[in-house]
């Protein structure tokens, strides 16, 4: 008889809720291995034996064929001596040792279970909550850890005896699977509108009969509340536009399958294959010209926003209704999506005429993942459901547990300890009582799952930031960061092997070093130590907040220090004028992102913004592909050493009816890519530069980078966007915490 070797494993990473101990047992009954396996607090302990050569080739299947959803690192490989008792077992759960938790994200709706969803022989048919390890929610349903049942709001489900056998079968694929559950023990659809309630799949029938009568529904999902319609009904969008007020803000649009998303978008394969990948993102795609959707979907844009069915209700829904459904955020201007059965029906009275809720609680908010083909790669506008929370590692360590709070709109936050960074999903713009709820919310959920208490806190450098209130009445060690620092920071952080870069950081407004609305800026050198290599001709913005909101005034700006008559001047501009000659409430500025709302106010495209970002969206919108030649912008070095683009002869051109809107658009896109380009040949005469960052939400703006990107790598230069955190404001927690890490780290990576 082969003498018995045995080994003992310590394994982190994404190892809980993904099925890997079934998967681990698996292993074991296959290499003829005995011994056991147990979660401890993020980690998954396993101690095999048996002979040599199986040892080895069960720590080799460990890695190379975990589940999909798993990503395991081996912490530690020891050789212990044999026990010699005979099976595998998979232990309980234990919470008492030193943490190492990676939180699961919400999951797709696996392939398997798909199957099993649509058969009439199967005795989950028409379950809108079948799931199992490979697939359904986590992040909104865990209330902490170890991830077993009773600690998710499943708890309250007493599984059947059916349902039992499979969650303590071992070789089954719902073996621990915590949400597990059947139409007899599970969770339960309830549909009601003012006349009539129902329940199970006679609530899932009325729901499809709203729809198709051109109704709205709010619809309970995985991470909060979607208001669905009838996408290719003009008068149901202009219904769900009124009672929402929401005028002109895209809406997405979720399809039943590729087909038909192919029927109404234009779709390269590459888009295909990350639409219908697991994080089932909202995908921002050309609409086409032939599309049966509603023209209200998305007015003035090119684009709509694309997703695919992600949980079994969804699957249920777009299977019945058999045609695409406008499936947006259930939430009030820019709040985080709702989640609560009451809450919904309070807030959403007058906007929904019928609700499908269920009677899964969720525990906290994740709105859908938003993306953007940009420069060749699908990049996130909005991390959420699916992706978030989003781990990282960071290129040194931690002296102590660092929180760092983010912006004002877009707002993430993030909690970093050692060497890891966990980034919350979008809780959205802080000016309301719920979305301060929610952020206080995530910040005490985020140090309770990772069992991390933070010490420290950073926060923006301005101080009417509601996230920067907070962060000063918190009691914790307390330092700050200046707004386009983080984006930088943010941008080096996804790229540590860069030592040295030149960053552009263009954006709206964000408070800067000298005390003015910086938001056109170029950053030389690294996390930790940024200066100020060039920047924007400044300029003044009456109004304070309400420039953002009325792009009109950026225009007046600088049409009035051109010396340029604007015919399209709004009734009232007199007392603004008088306003900014005086600079009373006036923000001086070297913002890009009012460069670019001025241009869509100078073209007639907006006076009034709706929603943020407006007019820039619908500036890039109206490019008519023409070559657009660029404007040569005066580059001139101010006194403290600073490169600055004047903007006065574009608004020359902008202010030429003789072009067309489109024509002015191109040309308005085509010279601040070569403004740009301008830029890093005069900062070269002092500096050498190898790589340059694209960063802050206007390069959100696809025609704008890939004329950007094509220049600069003419130009032999290197050139870097995010690949993982938005450039817009949603990256700036993240570039916090790698700007005060390098500016405090322990230990160098």
């Amino acid at each position: 008889m082969n003498q018995l070797h045995a080994m003992h494993f310590v394994v982190s990473g994404r190892v809980q809720g993904v099925g890997f101990r079934p998967f681990v047992y698996r292993l074991a009954q296959r290499f003829e291995l005995s011994g056991w396996v147990q979660n401890r607090l993020g980690l998954v302990e396993i101690q095999v034996e048996g002979s040599p050569q199986h040892l080895d080739d069960f720590a080799v299947a460990l890695l190379d064929e975990a589940p999909p959803l798993a990503q395991p690192h081996i912490l530690g490989q020891l050789k212990v001596p044999a026990a010699g008792d005979g099976g595998f077992a998979i232990r309980p759960s234990v919470s008492d040792a030193q943490p190492d938790i990676h939180v699961p994200p919400d999951y797709f709706t696996c392939d398997d279970c798909l199957v099993e969803l649509f058969d009439p022989h199967d005795r989950r048919y028409r379950y809108p909550f079948i799931n199992c390890t490979q697939c359904g929610p986590r992040y909104t349903l865990i209330e902490h850890l170890p991830y077993d049942r009773a600690a998710t709001s499943m708890r309250d489900f007493k599984l059947c005896p059916a349902c039992r056998a499979e969650y303590e079968n071992p070789l089954d694929r719902r073996f621990h699977a915590e949400p597990v559950a059947c139409p007899q023990c599970g969770p339960q659809l309830q549909f009601h509108n003012d006349r009539i309630q129902l329940t199970g799949e006679s609530a899932l029938a009325a729901a499809v009969a709203a729809l198709r009568v051109g109704q709205i529904v709010a619809v309970k999902g995985v991470g909060g509340y979607h208001l669905l319609c009838d996408a290719s009904s003009d008068a149901a969008v202009a219904r769900l536009r009124d009672r929402k007020m929401r005028p002109h803000k895209p809406l997405a649009v979720m399809f039943p399958d590729l087909a038909s998303v192919r029927h109404a978008a234009e779709m390269t394969e590459q888009e295909a294959v990350f639409l219908a990948s697991p994080l089932r993102p909202v995908l921002l795609l050309r609409q086409r010209a032939d599309s049966a959707l509603s023209a209200q979907l998305a007015p003035g844009l090119a684009e709509i926003g694309v997703m695919l069915p992600y949980s079994p209700l969804h699957h249920l829904l777009l299977h019945d209704f058999a045609a695409p459904l406008v499936a947006t955020s259930a939430n009030i201007s820019g709040e985080p999506v709702l989640t609560d059965n009451a809450e919904a029906e309070a807030r959403l009275t007058g906007v929904a005429d019928a609700f499908l809720h269920h009677d899964r609680a969720i525990v906290r908010p994740a709105d859908d993942p938003v993306f953007r083909v940009n420069a060749g790669l699908p990049r996130p506008l909005r991390l959420g459901r699916g992706c978030a929370p989003l781990e990282l590692s960071l290129p040194f360590a931690l002296a102590s547990p660092l929180l760092a709070v983010g912006g004002h709109n877009k707002n993430t936050v993030a909690l970093a300890w050692e060497r890891r960074v966990v980034i919350s999903p979008h809780i959205g713009d802080l000016g309301s009582l719920r979305s301060m709820a929610v952020f206080e919310q995530v910040v005490a959920d985020l140090q309770q799952l990772y069992n991390v208490t933070a010490s420290r806190v950073v926060c923006d450098a301005h101080h009417g930031y509601a996230s920067s209130r907070w962060a000063r009445a918190s009691g914790l060690a307390l330092s700050t960061v200046f707004h386009h620092h983080a984006h930088a920071s943010a941008l080096a952080g996804e790229y540590p092997d860069i030592a040295d870069w030149l960053v552009f950081a263009w954006d709206g407004v964000g408070y800067g070093e000298d005390g003015t609305m910086w938001g056109g800026e170029a950053l030389l050198g690294q996390p930790g130590n940024w200066m100020r290599a060039a920047s924007m001709r400044p300029f003044y913005l009456p109004g304070g907040d309400a420039a953002g909101r009325e792009p009109w005034r950026a225009a007046a700006s600088l049409a009035w220090a051109s010396g340029i008559e604007w015919a399209q001047l709004p009734a009232g501009s007199e007392l603004v004028h008088t306003v900014w000659q005086r600079r009373i409430n006036t923000q001086q500025t070297s913002a890009v992102g009012r460069l670019f709302d001025a241009a869509a106010a100078f073209t007639g495209l907006i006076r009034h913004a709706s929603y943020e970002g407006q007019g820039p969206m619908l500036l890039e919108a109206a490019c008519d592909g023409s070559a657009g030649d660029a404007i040569e912008l005066p580059l001139s070095r101010d006194e403290e050493g600073v490169w600055r683009c004047d903007w006065a002869p574009l608004v020359t051109m902008l202010t030429d009816t003789a072009l067309s809107v489109g024509q002015r658009a191109e040309v308005f896109h085509a010279s601040m890519a070569h403004a740009l380009l301008a830029q890093v040949r005069a900062i070269q005469t002092t500096h050498e530069i190898q790589c340059v960052g694209l960063t802050g939400g206007v390069f959100q703006n696809r025609r704008l980078t890939e004329r950007v990107v094509e220049l600069l790598t003419a130009a032999g230069l290197q050139v870097r966007l995010a690949q993982q955190i938005p450039v817009n404001d949603g990256g700036i927690s993240f570039g916090q915490i790698v700007e005060t890490g390098a500016l405090t780290k322990s230990a160098p990576h």
